[in-house]
């Protein structure tokens, strides 16, 4: 009878083991990535220095007042890309390689509301198809000097957009200025589709300051469909070419203990223009200001509770005289986000652009991961611009554009999420012509 019991309690335990261990599906749904760990594959790889990565993104949009009709699209966006650490893979500290291809597809929401390029209600629609996108090494110092990675170095084929003016909050909105072009976009090439040969230099004075200058070729029409992101050889002839700077100068302070990014840049796009009222000039020019500040994080608790075991009642804990490790500060809570970009009116349409913004991480309790967040874009067009028209006998004239949005997105797991969005875009291209639209949509992302 003794024997029989041990056996049910046996077998009782081990049914309770079995219900409490992670299945397969569960270990999946509570990762980083949609396709797993490739059965242990993908993580012996990143060990070894090989890191993959990619996701996929997709927007759909409805006019549901005003622009131009009453109708929707959905456009979608691959990414895919590598990373060599040659520290890992080859002893050699501080070396990197990095390269990625992308694909967009899909149709163009701003076919029924009428906004400018500049303020597309989407992102996606510049160097659609598949695209070659950057393939560069980098250079960090490590902890060769006082302050870790105190100088970093990266060339080859890249896009100044990646490492300039950057603006992680912004990155939540759909709309293509504030995701993305941020007013210079509108005047030279400043987007996710643009690369070139060149490189650039950061350094880090001290742990919360930091300049850096990058040097590129300037090619004309270097974003266009057709070419596919390998216009290895420039553009020909090779006179058409010209150079692209850009510098940027930043602190990164922690106000009452909040993290904060406060930068200022400028550019110089080296290809000859014609001013709109025909002066020829060898360049374009600009200037950038960026204001980013944590306002508010919610409290979060200075240790963990003690726990108990199952059934001993003994604590968890190493000891009852050894306090718990204090949790680090977290990221929820509100964050303030300001751009603005100026340039010449001669010879660039959008002179003058500013947004301002807020997102809320983990307003709602239970959803830490979620994220609210609302914009304000405005763009004013050139008033040389508006003479010059004038002057040639042309009425219609564009004046100020400007997008409202509201977006709140749901982690669902780790990597993936869906986000339910609305703009109320003003002034669709800046003429008051196309009567002020509201887009309602769906934003979608997985990462793979």
């Amino acid at each position: 009878m003794k024997k029989y019991h041990a056996l049910a309690l046996a077998a009782a335990l081990a049914v309770g083991s079995s219900l409490h261990a992670e299945s397969p599906v569960t270990n999946w749904w509570e990762g980083k990535y949609a396709s797993g760990n490739w059965f242990g594959a993908r993580n012996a790889l990143e060990d070894h220095g090989i890191i993959f990565s990619g996701n996929w993104k997709g927007t759909y949009g409805a006019v549901v007042g005003g622009g131009l009709s009453r109708q929707g699209a959905f456009d979608e966006e691959i990414h895919l890309a590598l990373k060599l650490d040659f520290e890992k893979l080859a002893g050699i500290p501080g070396l990197s390689a990095f390269s990625s291809v992308r694909y967009r597809d899909g149709n163009n929401i701003n076919d029924y509301v009428g906004a400018s390029q500049a303020f597309n209600p989407t992102s996606y629609q510049v160097g659609k198809q598949w695209r070659f996108q950057q393939a560069y090494l980098t250079w960090e110092s490590r902890n060769m000097f006082f302050i870790e990675n105190m100088i970093t170095i990266s060339g080859g084929w890249q896009n100044p957009y990646h490492f300039f003016a950057q603006q992680p909050e912004s990155k939540l909105f759909t709309n293509n200025a504030i995701t993305q072009t941020k007013g210079i976009g509108a005047n030279i090439p400043f987007n996710g589709s643009y690369g070139t040969w060149g490189g650039h230099v950061k350094v880090k004075p001290t742990t919360w300051s930091y300049v850096q200058a990058g040097l590129y070729a300037a090619v004309p029409n270097a974003t266009t469909t057709a070419n596919h992101g390998l216009y290895f050889e420039l553009a020909n002839p090779p006179d058409s070419n010209g150079l692209y700077f850009l510098t940027e100068t930043g602190v990164t302070p922690k106000i009452a203990g909040l993290p904060g990014k406060y930068a200022m840049g400028t550019y110089y796009w080296g290809l000859e223009n014609t001013s709109f009222y025909g002066s020829k000039y060898d360049q374009k020019y600009g200037f950038y200001w960026q204001a980013d500040q944590m306002v508010f994080r919610e409290p979060s608790p200075e240790s963990a509770p003690l726990a108990k075991g199952p059934s001993d009642g003994k604590s968890t804990a190493k000891s009852f005289k050894e306090p718990v490790a204090a949790a680090k500060p977290g990221a929820q809570g509100l964050y303030w986000f300001n751009f603005v970009n100026y340039t010449p009116k001669y010879d660039n349409s959008l002179p003058f652009y500013f947004h301002t913004g807020l997102v809320y991480k983990g307003l709602i309790p239970g959803r830490d991961t979620d994220q609210l967040g609302l914009a304000l874009a405005y763009g004013q067009y050139s008033y040389y611009k508006i003479l010059a028209r004038r002057d040639a006998g042309q009425q219609i004239q564009q004046t100020y554009e400007a997008v409202l949005e509201c977006d709140y997105r749901i982690q669902l797991t780790q990597f993936a999420y869906v986000q339910p969005f609305l703009q109320y875009l003003i002034r669709p291209n800046g003429t008051g012509v196309v009567a002020n639209a509201t887009v309602l949509g769906l934003h979608m992302g997985v990462t793979f």
